[in-house]
């Protein structure tokens, strides 16, 4: 009787115990995060082709998106670049003039001293982008084209990271009318912008 009882009393027991919770599972990364940002030379990459399409398009407007909000822009005619001949905008200024009829005195031509005087837009359509420079080859940080002028970028903007798009020469002119485009950027709040346009060439 006291084995019945007590078979009983433990059945009792088991069936008012409380089930055990399941332990929690260890927590998931999110699946919708961020996906981790593009190192230097990708996004060097991706902001120059950016503004070689926005260049070749003749859009001004499009290219101000990427000038830098505090340095603003300088633009120089050759690679040497002279801080008081070199014309600069702020992004205000820029945006303003981008599409005006206004004319800017953005150097001298080489071989002739004589001012090279014209708007934004045509000076981009003209000048800064006289070559199809989407055709040529992109160099991060380094330096294709040389000429016979002196290359001071690196002692201009010492801080600065550059991309180089540089057409050869043809053979008809012993490689001498090679093109290179060269853009300045520093960063700002964590994304590249646009400080400066610089054009090089063989010179006289």
């Amino acid at each position: 009787m006291k084995i019945v009882l007590f078979a009983t009393l433990a059945l009792m027991a088991g069936c008012t115990e409380k089930p055990k919770q399941p332990e929690p599972e260890p927590a998931r990364r999110e699946t919708t995060a961020t996906a981790a940002k593009p190192d230097k030379m990708e996004q060097l990459r991706v902001i120059n082709n950016e503004i070689l399409s926005a260049l070749s398009s003749s859009d001004p407007q499009a290219v101000a998106q990427y000038i830098h909000p505090e340095k603003g822009i300088t633009f120089s005619m050759y690679g040497f670049i002279d801080p008081v001949v070199a014309k600069h905008f702020t992004k205000d200024e820029f945006v303003q003039y981008a599409g005006t009829p206004v004319k800017f005195t953005w150097g001298t031509l080489d071989g002739t001293g004589e001012p090279y005087i014209r708007s934004i837009g045509t000076y981009l359509k003209e000048w800064a982008y006289v070559r199809n420079f989407e055709s040529g080859s992109l160099h991060i940080n380094n330096f294709k084209g040389s000429g016979n002028s002196i290359n001071n970028l690196q002692k201009q903007f010492p801080a600065a990271d550059f991309t180089e798009n540089y057409i050869p020469g043809s053979e008809a002119y012993s490689g001498m009318d090679w093109h290179a485009l060269r853009l300045v950027f520093e960063q700002y709040e964590g994304n590249y912008f646009l400080i400066a346009v610089v054009n090089d060439r063989w010179t006289i």
